[in-house]
């Protein structure tokens, strides 16, 4: 079906609304491809269409539910009725310098960096916003308390699509905090794997250079060429 023609209704169709116009798309197509099959043309919100950039936040309603719900564009299937927009807008919020290798204890770091954490409401507003189903709440509640263990995990499937950030009533900036967990945990916390460790060695030693000298020195087309032998 071609854009002038997506005004008419067929079998395989359903109605959309795409930011408060009306068109006719083909069934099984994700928000995202039902943009551009109606010619939007699409310069921010669009990243790896795999769902796990964030770049492609989005709120829609259905019929049945008016209810505002959230989701990742390239993921989610349009259906009869649907109405939705692309919310691709970049939040501001404070840029913190976490110089892990100067931290002694970033259980307690956090406060200077993230003072708001500890004025979490509990309203549970960044857990409804979030597309990926985490609990938000949960998670900042368990940096408050040094819990980054569970806090990490919680956050582990985050994209850092920042739906979270303007709901939030005590100006916490959830999704920041969840990766300050994330990474606060690997450095300080978790344990060290004995083969990581053994290989960075073997690069400190230099065990691998001559093989990088040989395979820079190469051509594009001879790196072409071994690479498909």
């Amino acid at each position: 079906m071609t854009v002038s023609s997506a005004k008419e209704k067929t079998s395989h169709t359903v109605k959309v609304e795409i930011m408060g116009k009306q068109h006719y798309v083909p069934e099984g197509l994700t928000m995202l491809q039902a943009m551009w099959h109606t010619g939007h043309e699409l310069t921010r919100g669009v990243g790896c269409l795999g769902g796990i950039c964030g770049a492609c936040p989005s709120k829609y309603t259905t019929p049945e539910d008016a209810k505002i719900k959230t989701a990742l564009a390239c993921q989610t299937q349009v259906e009869e009725g649907m109405s939705f927009s692309l919310t691709a807008a970049y939040y501001p919020n404070r840029k913190v310098v976490s110089d892990f290798k100067k931290m002694e204890d970033p259980k307690q770091e956090i406060f200077r960096l993230y003072p708001e954490t500890a004025l979490c409401r509990n309203c549970d507003a960044c857990t409804r916003a979030c597309p990926k189903g985490i609990d938000v709440r949960t998670g900042v509640w368990k940096a408050a308390f040094g819990q980054f263990k569970e806090g990490a995990d919680l956050f582990l499937s985050c994209v850092m699509c920042s739906l979270c950030v303007p709901v939030c009533i005590a100006d916490i900036a959830p999704n920041q905090v969840g990766l300050y967990m994330r990474r606060a945990q690997g450095i300080f916390f978790n344990e060290k794997s004995s083969h990581l460790l053994a290989r960075l060695e073997e690069i400190e030693q230099g065990k691998f250079d001559a093989e990088w000298e040989q395979l820079l020195s190469l051509s594009d087309e001879a790196i072409i060429s071994k690479s498909l032998a």
